[in-house]
């Protein structure tokens, strides 16, 4: 086609991108975006799924704080999300992950995992069951492909809705507080891993007594559409219940003191594994209490049984707590502080627990059937020059700490 000398003015009135921007990586905006931007003051942001989200947004130490002492708010919307329906949308999930679905009555979520064929685990995540026949996963990777193929044969529909359901995380001793005085009449009912919807702006929001704190928590999945309205209502409800929002780091901090793991970050994920070494079956990162093997056949079944009964599984995932207040994130693990026999995936000091605690992947035995002798190596930054330092570490259990008001029925006042 010829290109004419109209066409190359108007070629060259057209927008140029400036030579940076080929580098730039665009990020979706939350559906709470405009409440965050103006709370935002540390600008600490990171990609969260192709979403721009906050790692802290005022002080990362005090948000922690907000967790344990207060009532803090967590964007969770770019949590990847599913819904699942159907007339074999039970037979499927079923089929699907490692729990008995069967067992999980309407009204309530339970924590699974889902493997291939080989046992291997693809992630783990959320399932709510909202209805008898309808089903939201909730997960850290995008799994379409995946849940797509593996409904062959089931009479369900499998759609993300990432982008069309908003979410948010309400964590924190005052969390059941702010959302009595919201007016989500009832909310005292739902006991942990219960599910029930509430009106809101003539729509609703499913609230649901669950977290990834370890505290008294819930979180709230709300249409995108009605977003704003919610964060303002539990703002306006939770002033004088000390209501914070907070970025990742402090979620983070939290989730290791609850002993909870992270997909990509405490194991890789089968879908993400370069090295076949770097594969995990369930009894390798603690989620074997999740395999019920008394249902039928699910992905990854034979597999799984049959490393249990060879007892061919390499590699365990560990709770330490070690000695001094270094965090020893990313360090070495050692036996007799010479042998290698793992890496330290998450570590902080604890400000509940008062402990040195980290989450570790070791090889078997150690930290299996042989836990005395271990250390870790620390490098601590100091006046300018690293020091190596290596302390004791000892296996201790998940979680690290324990909040009784977290399972409190009904929740506490406080």
């Amino acid at each position: 086609m010829a290109i004419t000398a109209s066409k190359i003015k108007s070629l060259s009135l057209q927008p140029r991108f400036a030579a940076q921007d080929h580098f730039r990586m665009l990020r979706l905006p939350s559906p709470f975006q405009p409440r965050i931007d103006a709370l935002a003051r540390t600008e600490d942001w990171y990609t969260w799924a192709g979403y721009k989200a906050p790692l802290s947004l005022w002080d990362e130490e005090l948000e922690y704080f907000a967790i344990r002492s207060q009532a803090a708010v967590f964007d969770i919307s770019p949590m990847v999300k599913y819904h699942i329906a159907g007339p074999d949308a039970e037979a499927f999930c079923n089929r699907l992950t490692l729990r008995d679905v069967t067992r999980l009555k309407p009204g309530r979520v339970h924590y699974t995992a889902w493997c291939d064929d080989a046992g291997h685990v693809l992630d783990d995540g959320t399932l709510f069951r909202l209805s008898p026949d309808r089903f939201r996963l909730c997960c850290q990777e995008r799994h379409l492909p995946w849940l797509l193929d593996s409904a062959i044969g089931f009479n369900v529909s499998v759609e993300e809705e990432t982008e069309a359901v908003a979410g948010l995380a309400l964590q924190g001793p005052t969390s059941f507080a702010v959302l009595r005085d919201a007016g989500f009449k009832d909310i005292e009912k739902l006991k942990v891993f219960d599910i029930a919807e509430f009106p809101h702006e003539g729509g609703s929001v499913t609230i649901s007594r669950t977290g990834f704190t370890g505290d008294l928590g819930y979180e709230l999945f709300v249409p995108v559409g009605l977003a704003l309205s919610l964060w303002d209502r539990l703002f306006e409800a939770g002033r004088l219940h000390g209501i914070r929002a907070i970025g990742y780091t402090a979620l983070n901090r939290a989730r290791i003191e609850a002993g909870l793991i992270v997909a990509n970050a405490d194991f890789v994920t089968a879908e993400h594994a370069i090295r076949t070494d770097r594969l995990r079956l369930p009894d390798e990162i603690g989620l074997g209490f999740m395999v019920d093997a008394e249902k039928g056949y699910f992905n990854g079944r034979r597999a799984i049984l049959a490393a249990r009964a060879n007892r061919s599984m390499k590699h365990v995932l560990v709770g330490l707590e070690i000695e001094g207040n270094i965090p020893a994130e990313h360090a070495i693990v050692y036996h007799r502080q010479k042998k290698e026999i793992g890496l330290v995936s998450a570590a902080i000091w604890s400000p509940t627990g008062k402990r040195n605690i980290a989450i570790a992947s070791l090889s078997r035995p150690y930290g299996d059937t042989v836990v005395d002798d271990l250390w870790v190596e620390i490098y601590a930054m100091r006046e300018l020059k690293y020091e190596r330092l290596m302390k004791r570490a000892k296996v201790v259990p998940r979680p690290f700490i324990k909040l009784e008001r977290r399972t409190a029925n009904p929740p506490a006042d406080f």
